[in-house]
């Protein structure tokens, strides 16, 4: 079992292996300060986002190093907004997403598509099917990402869609460190919906 899932790392360098269990640790240190609401949720994410660029540029993974990178810098902009205060209130609490948000989420979703499209096309990655999937989860996690910093609950389904489409997806890609991450950021986002959306109740 163990040589199933992890026989694929026999090729890779220690370094490298030692630095994806690294960036997964911090991935999911970040995702439970999310379910909490904590503003930690972004450092801790900056570290995990910081290696993943590094390990996929180096691997060829365009689409993921893409993701990352878009990570890294919405964990600064989500930063930013979470420690905003107006009147002595926070300026962004959590909240359902409005139609005009609805809208913005749709149009980044799209020309995140099509941004990628181009990208895999400049760099020849349209020769396996892991590319289309790819494509429709980096315009999942883009929004999903925009959402989080706004402390909008949507962010959470988006979470969970990308989420379960890459365990298996990692996995064929040979980083089961990465897929067993998924799964587990998948249970957490659907805990972090329930919590986020029982504090909303407390409001009413």
């Amino acid at each position: 079992m163990l040589e199933f899932l992890f026989s694929q790392y026999s090729e890779y360098a220690t370094i490298d292996i030692v630095l994806e269990i690294i960036a997964v640790l911090f991935g999911l240190t970040s995702v439970f300060y999310a379910k909490s609401n904590n503003i930690l949720v972004y450092p801790t994410g900056l570290v995990s986002t910081i290696i993943y660029v590094y390990l996929l540029n180096k691997w060829g993974l365009i689409g993921d190093m893409l993701i990352n990178g878009y990570y890294a810098s919405m964990s600064v902009y989500g930063w930013f907004l979470w420690t905003r205060k107006k009147d002595s209130q926070v300026e962004y609490p959590i909240s359902w997403m409005t139609k005009k948000e609805q809208r913005s989420a749709l149009v980044i979703f799209i020309l995140t598509i099509l941004f990628v499209i181009l990208v895999y096309n400049w760099f020849n990655k349209f020769n396996d099917w892991t590319a289309y999937v790819d494509t429709f989860t980096t315009g999942v996690f883009f929004v999903g990402m925009w959402l989080m910093a706004k402390r909008k609950i949507e962010n959470w389904l988006l979470w969970i869609v990308g989420d379960i489409i890459s365990i298996p997806l990692y996995f064929y890609k040979g980083f089961t460190f990465s897929s067993l991450q998924f799964l587990i950021f998948t249970i957490v986002a659907i805990f972090g919906y329930l919590e986020w959306k029982r504090i909303l109740q407390k409001k009413i």
